[in-house]
């Protein structure tokens, strides 16, 4: 009974590795051919993030007793500027490349110098230090998209399409080996006699 399920468990495991294999590849070719419109669609996605935290932040600074009147006021404004963004990136799938990663950067550097504010003006103590790092990354990647605009959108789809082709690839071959792994112990771990010329 243990060794069915095991076999079950196995078997299901190479047909869902060679699943996302198939669709990590799939992703990749198609971000990597089609840089443009993979930054596109992954603007569309990142604006339904953006819309999710402006409007999460919102409510903590409506909310939170935590801030100092500056913080909440930095909170606020950054939230309001990511339900803008957000509604540019997904309301205006006809904007070029160019100025959404414009928006995307200009929002990001805003957002890290805002969480900057709201840090400090913060009355915790502990993880304030946990929290500059993220903002001076926000500031960092908010400047190589205003620096490189046009080609940091595509830049980033065809990178993101390398990784996805280099881990469909990974998943493909794990699948593959699970598979042999699952036909050794079916067969008892006798690999299959080859008949006889």
């Amino acid at each position: 009974m243990a060794r069915e399920t095991q076999r079950g468990l196995l078997g299901a495991g190479w047909k869902v590795l060679t699943a996302r294999g198939i669709i990590g590849v799939i992703f990749g070719v198609v971000a990597i051919v089609w840089p443009a419109s993979t930054a596109l669609a992954l603007t569309i996605l990142w604006g339904f993030w953006a819309l999710a935290e402006g409007l999460g932040i919102s409510v903590e600074a409506a909310r939170s007793e935590l801030f100092s009147p500056a913080g909440r006021l930095g909170l606020t404004l950054l939230g309001l500027l990511g339900i803008i963004a957000a509604f540019f990136a997904i309301f205006s799938p006809h904007v070029t490349a160019k100025t959404v990663t414009w928006i995307l950067g200009i929002w990001l550097i805003v957002r890290g110098v805002l969480e900057m504010t709201a840090v400090f003006g913060s009355r915790l103590r502990t993880s304030r230090w946990m929290l500059v790092p993220g903002a001076a990354l926000s500031v960092l990647l908010g400047l190589f998209f205003v620096l490189n605009p046009g080609r940091a959108a595509v830049g980033i789809a065809v990178l993101l399409g390398t990784i996805a082709l280099a881990w469909g690839l990974v998943y493909l071959a794990a699948g593959q080996m699970a598979r042999r792994e699952l036909a050794a112990r079916t067969t008892g771990g006798v690999p299959n006699p080859q008949p006889e010329k």
